[in-house]
């Protein structure tokens, strides 16, 4: 059986630096910091007094009804706005489609402040008026079963929580469902709205988070002064569909997702593992039908940990050798967008695809000081123009679950 090429053909994002795919892109290449004193929550009591929150202007009520607001977690209100635009982006009308074969798969996670609302109300209203769709609207499935519901789309319906890798692993996912003859279309979410104490709070504890007090200096991967961290939320959609679907209905193409690789470190719960991250991402590209040698860019997952970014560094080495790891421009976008945990791989994912089609590699920015663990080229503080025809994109989960991605410039053959 002749496998299919899946391509991208719909995006939509809500972001720290812009609630749509061209404010997004614009911030990116221009390198604004979406990062910003915290205004979810009182920080008195927190050491951390910063995040990258959505940028401000962000109503549900435009996109949803709001009594439907009142009853979903914040990471299903910031996915409504990307979803149209997604739909939008790619003309997809759902009533012209076999809706048997579109389907689903999101990233997303559990956000515990409205998972407490299920035992105060338990607890102030008694047994006989608990919350019969608890289960159901607080669930790490809730956003999946939105998206169906909402499209009408009765083919595969999942999600994936491998924390930082969940946005990738949902995408490679769905390359599956898609390889597997399952579906035609798939609507792929990543978003997280977990920015929240109890999260701040643990990551500090474990020393992941920066604590550095000036917002846009915040945030510096691959950089010797980087600190940690910074926590922050998004949505993205990526509209994925088989070629020939593609091609039928003379859908725009923004690029092919031409392979997926994972790997687990089976190492640490939260130190990084570069013996291991070099694995999924020689699957990934062996999967592509590429060698490391034609990769011309890697989006990182570059958190701006110390251990995080000199395990990539070093993994990188490993996958391409010493010359050719020099010669590959690489960049974080979590220098300007934060760490969305389990929405990062999806709009980073946006970015890779942005890069392919605009001739531009978004910059690193706040790189001001050499590491000599990472002396590599993470293309520092201005977007450069480059020829981009492969891309590497890798998402690396704390815990160790890692998944690689490449995404390639869509060539008829």
């Amino acid at each position: 059986m002749e496998i299919p090429r899946v391509v991208v053909t719909g995006l939509g994002a809500v972001t720290p630096i812009g609630l749509n795919v061209d404010e997004l892109w614009a911030g990116l290449i221009s390198g604004k910091s979406g990062i910003r004193p915290i205004s979810h929550f009182d920080t008195t009591n927190f050491p951390i007094k910063i995040a990258a929150e959505i940028a401000s202007g962000f109503d549900p009520t435009k996109y949803m009804d709001p009594k439907m607001v009142d009853r979903t977690m914040r990471a299903v209100q910031l996915a409504m706005p990307a979803l149209q635009e997604a739909l939008k982006s790619a003309h997809l009308d759902m009533s012209k489609e076999r809706k048997e074969k579109v389907g689903v798969v999101t990233s997303t996670m559990v956000e515990s402040g409205y998972l407490a609302k299920g035992p105060e109300l338990l607890a102030k209203l008694g047994p006989r008026r608990a919350d019969p769709l608890f289960i159901t609207k607080s669930g790490p499935s809730t956003l999946a079963m939105q998206i169906g519901m909402i499209t009408g789309a009765n083919g595969p319906n999942t999600y994936v929580d491998s924390l930082c890798a969940s946005g990738a692993d949902a995408l490679g996912a769905a390359l599956n469902f898609m390889r597997l003859g399952y579906a035609d279309v798939m609507i792929v979410s990543g978003s997280d709205a977990s920015l929240e104490p109890v999260t701040i709070a643990g990551m500090n504890i474990i020393g992941a988070l920066t604590r550095e007090p000036d917002p846009q200096k915040a945030c510096r991967p691959f950089d010797l002064n980087r600190s940690g961290f910074v926590y922050g939320e998004a949505s993205g959609i990526i509209i994925l569909e088989t070629l020939k679907h593609a091609q039928k209905r003379g859908a725009t193409i923004f690029a092919e997702l031409a392979g997926a690789g994972w790997s687990f470190d089976a190492y640490d719960m939260t130190a990084p593992y570069a013996d291991t991250e070099v694995i999924a991402m020689r699957i990934a590209i062996a999967n592509a039908g590429l060698k490391p040698e034609d990769i011309d860019y890697i989006n990182a997952h570059g958190t701006s940990t110390k251990l995080n970014d000199a395990s990539e560094t070093k993994a990188i080495k490993m996958l391409m050798g010493e010359e050719k790891a020099h010669k590959t421009p690489i960049s974080s976008n979590k220098s300007m967008l934060g760490h969305s945990i389990t929405a990062a791989g999806v709009i980073e994912s946006i970015a890779t695809i942005l890069t392919i089609n605009k001739g531009i590699i978004p910059p690193t920015i706040n790189y001001e000081t050499p590491d000599p663990e990472c002396d590599l080229d993470y293309v520092p503080n201005q977007a450069r123009k480059a020829v981009v025809n492969n891309c590497l994109k890798n998402s690396f989960g704390l815990g160790g679950e890692n998944c690689c991605l490449v995404f390639k410039r869509f060539v008829e053959r």
